[in-house]
């Protein structure tokens, strides 16, 4: 097979599984709570998505504006997900990156699904990490200021209402 050939195979697979996952998301009668995302119109490799905060946290009526970037070797290499929203997290980059390892070393292509790489990072809201984090002074309030990095959280929740 020529490489012509397999890249547009590649190009083809990448795309024809996003096509395929946005219509499951469009279909499925009982989507994920507080999480939604669809393409750009023109553009099914570039996609925009909503995290609503997880109940019961800090993080609660936050809602969280993200964008995945998928390339034509998807699904075996994971997306580029950055938050749009301002964040103060330990696992977030100031510039909206994520640290998570299921976007790094842990991906496989049986995370492919949109829905799951979206659960797996409204998740990493409430379950940080301390102890791998890129965000030092997030990381630094989490282990031993809970009371300021709450209040801290909750700015960002406010200023994520203000631009909804």
């Amino acid at each position: 097979m020529s490489c012509k050939v397999q890249a547009f195979k590649m190009l083809t697979s990448a795309r024809k599984k996003l096509m395929k996952n946005l219509k499951d998301l469009q279909r499925d009668p009982h989507p994920p709570p507080g999480i939604s995302a669809a393409p750009e119109e023109n553009n099914i490799l570039l996609w925009n998505a909503v995290i609503n905060g997880p109940e019961d946290t800090p993080w609660s009526g936050g809602t969280f504006k993200l964008t995945l970037r998928f390339a034509e070797d998807y699904p075996f290499y994971a997306p580029k997900v950055r938050f749009v929203s301002r964040m103060f997290h330990p696992n977030i980059y100031e510039d909206g990156r994520i640290c998570l390892d299921i976007l790094e070393d842990q991906w496989t292509p049986g995370l492919s699904r949109v829905e799951s790489i979206l659960i797996s990072i409204q998740s990493l809201l409430c379950d940080a990490n301390p102890d791998s984090p890129v965000n030092s002074e997030a990381a630094r309030l989490f282990s031993e200021n809970k009371r300021e990095y709450n209040r801290r959280v909750r700015e960002i929740v406010e200023q994520s209402q203000a631009v909804v």
